[in-house]
């Protein structure tokens, strides 16, 4: 790829304007979780090393381009100074040239950009005005590229650009797994509704050696082949949208894998009374919550012949038990054979952190993004904005 990085810049004496994703979550005028914030450190460190000043300019929430003092990012101000070890200096965007002036080996943080109007329409002055401030710009926000941004686009093309060590380690995973992938590539693709990933099926089908899908989405597929679903959430007025992705899947040579077994029960709730049974054969006054043990057996092997794995969204009802058992069985396979060099695994989007967490397998994955739409778009085989804008 033909992206520069911190090491490809001369960081010493520069100010080093560094977009991040520190839109962490906030109670009571506390950060609550530094998952975010704990995943720059690299980046601002390496710049403080090298001599550079670090000018982080970030968002938080969407306050539509107005100052809205409950989405001041002075409240991430305390756990970045934790994080980094060293004094982070906060500043409203119109000071930030006094501010910056004054910094020795000190981290800046500007306030909110999404404040500026100008921000989200991607606003050539604006972009100009933070230009203005600084020498080189890095992106270290791999959530924010899939948004033409004057932060994320206009600017990297106003000074000499580069990925920050998050942003690269992300492309790095994400070429690994869909760019120059080691084959066979299986993609596991879970959720509630086809209408959300259309796009990325539609993808996938022509880049993968096969295709898992599970959850909800899962029912609009089997309905569209004819298989009752009873209460079960579907999408039946995408049943020929669904057909379609069959036909080209064949057309393709990609193996599509739906459930050949399902776990069926009369209520959503945690350990309700439930049943195994064929596809075929969902009662009609049940709903499908989980993809029974044979299709989870079906998964195991696929997995055990890949080399490449992609993975987005569960396999069922994993906040419930016991409906979680497919979504567990599968990423616990997939994590053990990650850890004995068999498999590449890339996981990332919506609820698949959450799920891989809870199967106690997400540390046995090759890399797990927590960019949710940045990670989607670019499976969808989409130009992110923000990355195109880095190998301009």
């Amino acid at each position: 790829m033909s992206w520069k990085t911190l090491d490809h810049m001369q960081l010493l004496g520069k100010r080093v304007l560094t977009r991040v994703d520190i839109n962490v979550p906030v109670e009571n005028g506390r950060v609550t979780d530094t998952t975010r914030i704990d995943r720059i450190v690299p980046t601002v460190q390496h710049i403080l090393k090298s001599g550079g000043t670090p000018i982080l300019i970030a968002h938080f929430g969407r306050p539509k381009g107005r100052a809205v003092d409950e989405l001041s990012l002075k409240v991430t101000v305390p756990a970045l100074e934790r994080a980094l070890g060293v004094a982070v200096k906060f500043t409203s965007l119109d000071q930030a040239r006094e501010t910056i002036a004054f910094a020795k080996n000190q981290v800046v943080l500007i306030e909110n950009i999404r404040f500026e109007p100008g921000e989200e329409p991607n606003d050539p002055q604006l972009a100009q005005r933070l230009a203005d401030l600084g020498d080189i710009y890095c992106n270290d926000a791999f959530s924010a590229a899939h948004r033409a941004h004057a932060s994320t686009e206009a600017l990297a093309r106003l000074r000499p650009a580069c990925a920050g060590r998050l942003m690269a380690e992300e492309l790095k995973a994400l070429e690994a797994a869909l760019g120059r992938p080691e084959r066979p590539v299986v993609a596991v693709v879970g959720g509630a509704k086809v209408s959300s990933k259309l796009d990325l099926l539609s993808n996938l089908v022509g880049q993968v050696d096969h295709l898992v899908i599970g959850g909800g989405m899962a029912n609009t597929f089997l309905a569209a082949q004819g298989y009752a679903v009873g209460k079960s959430l579907c999408e039946h007025d995408l049943a020929e949208t669904a057909r379609r992705i069959l036909e080209r899947a064949q057309t393709t040579g990609c193996e599509i894998i739906l459930p050949s077994d399902i776990v069926v029960a009369r209520e959503f709730s945690a350990h309700a009374p439930h049943q195994t049974v064929d596809a075929q054969a969902c009662p009609e006054d049940a709903m499908i919550l989980d993809a029974g043990a044979e299709t989870v057996a079906r998964i195991g092997a696929c997995l055990a012949g890949a080399r490449t794995l992609i993975w987005n969204g569960p396999l069922g009802a994993f906040e419930l038990q016991p409906f979680d058992r497919a979504t567990n069985a599968a990423a616990q396979s997939a994590a053990t054979l990650t850890k004995m060099g068999k498999l590449i695994s890339v996981a990332g989007g919506g609820d698949t952190v959450a799920a891989l967490n809870q199967a106690g397998a997400a540390d046995g994955f090759s890399y797990i993004s927590t960019a949710g739409g940045a990670f989607l778009e670019w499976m969808e085989g989409k130009d992110l904005p923000g990355v195109a804008a880095l190998t301009a």
